[in-house]
Order: C-alpha cells, then structure tokens, then sequence
C-alpha cells in the first residue's frame, strides 16, 4: 500500500463466529490487489464512524494472496462494532506494519508455540506457514490455553487429531474452568510443560497471550534452560496506530508497532518484567 496513512477500501467476504464475542474475518481489497504480509505482522482495521484498530495477521488465503483473516475479540468502542459487520460490509485497512517472526532464524529448529485466549490468533498464520513448510522445520508443538471450553478459538483445528497428525504438529490444550463436558487437562498453560517432552537443545519457542501468561511462560521456558534469545516474544497486545506516533505501546525504549510485535525475551527481558 503507497499510503500508510489512507486506508484502503476493503470487503468483508466472510464472517465465522469464533466464540460469542470473537469472530474471525475473511477480507479482501476494493482493488483486488495482494494483501502480502509475514506471519506476525498486523494490519489497521478501519470501522467508518468509529475509529481504527490494530489486529493480528492471522492467514493470507488464495493463490494470488488477495485475502486475509483476522480474528478480533470485542473488548473495546471500535472492536464492539465489528459485531455489526456482515458478509459485502466496506471497512478500511492499513499495513501490513512490523516485523514478524525470524523465519531464516528459526528455520530447522524445533518450535514450540505457547498460547493464551485469542493470543492464538497472532501465531496461527506462523503455525499455517510451518505446516505448509513442514520439511524445514523439525518438531512443532502447540501449548494452548483458554478460561473456558466455550473460550478456544479454532476449533475446527485445535480438535482434528487425525490433522494434526498428519501435519506434523502436537497440539496440548488446557482450560482454567471446565464445562460438564471437557475431558481435557484443566489448569494454568504452564502446567502443560510437564506433559509433554521439550528440549531446549535446537528449539525456539513463541510466546503470546495475556501479560500474565506470559510472564509465567517466559520465566519456566528460561527455568528449563531456554536461553533468552531462544524466546520469541509476540507483544500484539500493546499495539495502537501501527506507526510509532501515539506512545501508547512503548515498552521501555522500543516502540511495539515499529520495533516489534516480535522481540527476542533477551531484547526487552528488562522492560518487560517492569511493564508485566
């Protein structure tokens, strides 16, 4: 996009309700153009008459990368308003911005995801860009955790065994209130280290969600002997204009939108513990 301060027109071409206040959108552009982006970059959604947001890659869909998705959690005035959106709504976009994940860096390693609530969605197109790059990656796990049942997001991919199977992707889940129907493990994500078998030899591991998952996550992966540049940090949440003009994501010297969402825990390890 030539102007990152104009939004561009954009469709909504699809709508799945995620969960009652999370729905993920298919967009694509007015123009039809690509909508390229790297998995961990971000876009500015534009509701007209509202205001703009930040929001997560989380796939770029079809042969030409004409459409992405987004996956957004109603929390605030703007993101409320998505709950109005239907299927051929305009909206405006702005982006891709940031960095994104190391993909040479963490090519031929294992990788192990650990996730909380929709901090899913920031790391799903990395885990898509895993699976579809299987031979260059070694082993991936997926530690994923949610308040409740009815809280995880994608479904569809968080309960196909038989997929993940043949994708090549070990996928842990875990909720802190469970239902009547949930047979799954029930407590905190960091308990689900102890289940399964990581090594921090040749492995980097991603970590997003909420700040206190993430403090707790940082701290056991570095317990376990992670070293802090093995430690990939996803700091989504923090994000505001996406052009480093507002302040309002700085985390000790860096700018999230401009210098992130990504960082090595080494990087910001300092600023972080001060700002969780």
């Amino acid at each position: 996009m030539n102007n990152l301060y104009m939004p561009e027109l954009a469709l909504v071409d699809d709508i799945k309700e995620e969960t009652p206040n999370i729905r993920t959108l298919t967009i694509s552009l007015k123009s039809r153009k690509p909508l390229s982006a790297l998995p961990g970059q971000f876009v500015e959604l534009t509701i007209f008459g509202y205001g703009e947001f930040p929001v997560s890659v989380s796939a770029v869909l079809g042969p030409t990368k004409d459409r992405l998705q987004t996956t957004i959690q109603r929390i605030g005035r703007v993101t409320k308003e998505t709950a109005n959106l239907s299927v051929g709504s305009t909206i405006g976009i702005r982006g891709p911005f940031g960095n994104g994940f190391p993909l040479a860096e963490m090519k031929g390693k294992n990788i192990c995801i650990v996730t909380g609530g929709v901090g899913l969605a920031a790391v799903r197109y990395l885990i898509n860009y895993i699976i579809e790059n299987r031979d260059h990656y070694g082993k991936l796990q997926l530690l994923h955790g949610a308040r409740t049942p009815g809280d995880l997001i994608y479904k569809d991919f968080l309960f196909n065994k038989e997929k993940a199977q043949e994708q090549g992707i070990e996928i842990l889940l875990t909720v802190d209130q469970p239902d009547t129907g949930w047979e799954g493990h029930v407590g905190v994500v960091t308990e689900l280290f102890k289940r399964t078998t990581l090594d921090p030899v040749n492995t980097m591991a991603v970590v997003c969600g909420p700040s206190i998952m993430m403090k707790f996550a940082t701290q056991c992966l570095s317990d376990m002997g992670f070293g802090d540049d093995q430690i990939l940090v996803s700091m989504e949440r923090r994000m505001q204009c996406g052009m480093g003009m507002c302040g309002h994501c700085m985390v000790g010297q860096k700018r999230v939108c401009l210098d992130g969402p990504v960082f090595t825990y080494g990087s910001i390890k300092e600023a972080l513990e001060r700002a969780f």
